[in-house]
């Protein structure tokens, strides 16, 4: 049941998980608006209910920036998420149309889509250009709209075969045996099914931290992966040949996160760690000599070992370790 990428499932999981795991997965974000207000939801700041878009963790301001982090990133698939796609549909549609245009027929997407937006017309458009399609159902919020849920993502099953079709939740402990039912109403019409370890972030912490009580690490909700891990023993009680998937936060961090740092592209002069993070050597000005880079972004000169040692002591050379991503985030910074 447990997967070599510290997760569990049954019956495998999904071909975009797969793509996910492997860290070929370009998340595009194309909105932080949404028209529901989950309790339970864990973005950013900096992102819910604003109208921004991110490829992974650069700020886009059209598809030109999408696709330089495509290419930067060297992804072969994307995620398609928000907030909720649906709201600005025709720049969602633009998105995937010209990824599949750019990348080909293989380049593989999968989206994000709560059901409350969710109609015949739309899906039917999406299936033209995205491969997967996995709804976030609103009974979680309110138990009234579970019927609503169905019917919705039955209609899914027009367009895409089956096994291109899932459900993806927040693993709620105390949920577990409803979420558990609906699973299993939902059996004929979906192929897989996503849940995802509960987290905690500075946009849910108030009502988390009022509720619910924290692992070791102090973001992830106690209990959650234990409920995850029943549904997954009841399904299999029940030899369902639903592929169900307990998505950890460990996977994010730990094979999602990392593989991708490990693909992406860096700077001149650059060395990699088993980390995926990044080595360089640099001055903070611009110098003009051979075996260096100039990084106008940060203002700095990269140099190469052998320049580097030639320089002690006549320049001021700092070692530092940065994530390889848009914010290249520093990771550790030193003097030689």
């Amino acid at each position: 049941m447990k997967t070599k990428f510290d997760s569990y499932c049954i019956n495998g999981i999904a071909k975009g998980c797969k793509y996910c795991v492997k860290g070929k997965k370009l998340v595009l974000f194309v909105t932080g608006v949404c028209t529901r207000n989950c309790w339970y939801c864990s973005l950013s700041k900096k992102r819910k209910n604003k109208n921004l878009i991110f490829a992974n963790e650069r700020e886009c301001k059209n598809f030109d920036d999408i696709l330089e982090e495509a290419k930067e990133s060297k992804a072969t698939s994307a995620g398609i998420t928000g907030g909720d796609p649906l709201i600005f549909f025709d720049k969602t549609i633009e998105f995937a149309m010209k990824l599949k245009k750019t990348f080909g027929k293989k380049f593989h997407i999968h989206i994000y889509l709560p059901t409350k937006l969710v109609t015949k017309d739309k899906l039917e458009k999406l299936s033209k250009c995205v491969d997967e399609v996995r709804f976030h159902p609103e009974f979680l919020i309110n138990s009234k709209k579970e019927t609503e849920d169905f019917e919705k993502i039955k209609l899914a099953s027009l367009f895409w075969k089956k096994e291109n079709i899932g459900i993806e939740l927040p693993m709620i402990p105390e949920k577990k045996k409803e979420i558990l039912e609906f699973i299993l109403k939902m059996e004929k019409f979906v192929s897989f099914v996503n849940l995802n370890e509960f987290e905690l972030s500075e946009t849910n912490f108030e009502i988390i931290t009022k509720n619910y009580s924290l692992k070791e690490g102090g973001y992830v909700i106690r209990e959650s992966l234990e409920a995850g891990k029943w549904i997954l023993n009841e399904l299999s009680k029940r030899k369902s040949k639903l592929k169900v998937h307990m998505c950890t936060a460990e996977l994010k961090n730990c094979s999602q996160f990392a593989n991708r740092l490990k693909r992406h592209t860096i700077l001149p002069y650059g060395k990699k760690t088993k980390d995926g993070t990044v080595i360089y050597l640099i001055v903070n000005k611009k110098l003009n000599e051979k075996n260096t880079f100039y990084d106008e972004k940060k203002k700095r000169t990269i140099l190469s070992e052998k320049i580097a040692k030639e320089l002690i002591g006549k320049e001021k050379i700092i070692r530092v370790e940065e994530y390889p991503t848009y914010d290249r985030i520093e990771v550790e910074c030193e003097e030689l």
